[in-house]
């Protein structure tokens, strides 16, 4: 029998797991629609754990709603994919295959229900006969194998819809050097080139600038990306480790 308790977060959190997967449908961002599914993701996990099943909630919660979600997360947020490029279809055919794979996944759905036969009611004392995680790898690489392998099967495809998602085509021909070259020399913007990293001693990096002939750093040396990132080195410790090494050899030759 469910407890009252049980009962009562159940009903709960159903909302809000229907509420997840709803907006997995008609979220107009991809990126709210990976939120929406993350969250029900993690109800799921609840539910098990609510069931007695803490292994399962936990994996549930790390694996996907920590670890799968969370990624296809980030990399929808890198991409910055709105509604409009999810509107573009820009592989030939995806449409057609993904209605002909959807139809053949739920047609194998029906075929797995339709051949479930209850033998008797289980208990949780035959479940975990000869321990919890044996038994249930007993189960999931014996008797429901094929239920794992088509799991692994979705998470594959969530990987590549994700990839569509990101694919992107390009409208005109990527610039090649010389013409990247022929467009700088008609604006008359650094005919010779951008000055290239400092080099030290000591340390030779893409994240230290170069100096001028005054000593002053060149903020064209280092990408705008470390910039950005306050992730460029300045002179500074340089020079006064070189200052230092001149003062010992100046304090050499008094002696």
């Amino acid at each position: 029998m469910t407890g009252t308790g049980e009962a009562v977060v159940f009903w709960i959190l159903a909302f809000f797991a229907v509420a997840g997967a709803l907006g997995l449908l008609f979220a107009r961002k991809a990126v709210h629609a990976a939120l929406g599914m993350a969250m029900t993701m993690l109800v799921l996990g609840i539910f098990y754990i609510g069931q007695g099943a803490p292994f399962l909630g936990v994996v549930q919660v790390f694996v996907y709603s920590g670890a799968v979600m969370m990624l296809f997360l980030f990399v929808l947020m890198l991409v910055g994919v709105d509604s409009s490029d999810s509107l573009v279809e820009t592989i030939r055919g995806q449409k057609w295959a993904a209605l002909l794979l959807s139809l053949g996944l739920a047609l194998m759905l029906v075929i797995g229900i339709g051949h479930i036969t209850v033998a008797g009611e289980p208990t949780l004392e035959s479940a975990n006969l000869g321990g919890n995680v044996s038994a249930m790898a007993n189960f999931i690489f014996g008797k429901y194998v094929w239920v794992f392998e088509v799991t692994s099967a979705l998470l594959i495809t969530a990987a590549l819809g994700a990839m569509v998602l990101a694919h992107r085509e390009r409208m005109g021909a990527k610039p090649s050097q010389k013409d990247l070259s022929k467009e700088r020399f008609q604006r008359n913007e650094h005919v010779s080139g951008l000055p290239a990293p400092g080099v030290y001693a000591r340390h030779n990096a893409v994240d230290t600038p170069a100096l001028l002939p005054d000593g002053s750093p060149s903020a064209l040396s280092v990408s705008r990306t470390l910039v950005e990132r306050d992730q460029v080195a300045g002179p500074g410790r340089f020079t006064a480790a070189e200052q230092n090494l001149q003062n010992e050899i100046e304090e050499g030759r008094t002696r």
